[in-house]
């Protein structure tokens, strides 16, 4: 039984670890959402607080802060590796530079916005997840699912804009920004509830029963 949660936690950490560098990797192309203009890793990024919430349900806060921090040293290591691959000069037959100059640069100053609010919302997500858990008393999974993820997700939006874009664009673009990019992330974090049912049932076996009263 204990393998079994260990190859399952596995699985787990590596969905967190691709989505993470997913989003890193395709956080600077900006897609239309309806009405909003958010970056495309708006549909990835919110993987990672399923994945916290699966985690610290199962196998507890201490497992659940160890991934965070795992994701915290890949996207340094991203980080730094994007340099290299930016600066490193091409060889002389190769036509393709351009391209991966433009999607591996990234300033300093997005770097610095991206590790910030990475780890402010997903140790809060894990924090508050587990408050949550203890004043419900282990019950009513989906109130600390949603807000854990939801705080957390502002936390994260507020933080990145401001830290990335402040005295860059107008106070009401930034505003606008922030807005737009959290109604999409409150929506995905609304939907992913019954994902985080199935992933407890799927890696722990058992169903978390949805209490009404």
């Amino acid at each position: 039984m204990t393998e079994k949660l260990n190859e399952k936690l596995i699985t787990l950490t590596s969905i967190f670890i691709f989505a993470i560098v997913a989003s890193n990797v395709t956080a600077s192309k900006l897609v239309n959402l309806g009405p909003f203009v958010v970056p495309i890793a708006v549909l990835c990024y919110p993987v990672t607080f399923a994945i916290t919430d699966i985690v610290s349900e199962v196998y507890g806060k201490k497992i659940a802060r160890r991934i965070v921090w795992a994701g915290f040293f890949v996207s340094i290591f991203l980080a730094l590796y994007s340099r290299i691959v930016a600066v490193y000069p091409p060889a002389a037959f190769f036509e393709g530079n351009e391209a991966f100059v433009k999607v591996f640069s990234s300033t300093p100053r997005i770097v610095l916005a991206s590790m910030v609010a990475y780890i402010a919302s997903q140790t809060h997500d894990v924090w508050a997840f587990h408050l949550w858990k203890k004043l419900t008393k282990g019950r009513h999974l989906w109130v600390r699912n949603n807000l854990s993820t939801l705080v957390s997700q502002f936390i994260d939006t507020c933080l990145f804009i401001t830290i990335a874009f402040l005295n860059v664009v107008p106070a009401q673009i930034l505003v606008r920004m922030i807005f737009s990019q959290y109604i999409v992330k409150f929506i995905i974090a609304l939907l992913d509830t019954p994902f985080v049912y199935l992933g407890v049932k799927i890696v722990s076996g058992r169903w978390v029963v949805i209490e009404t009263n």
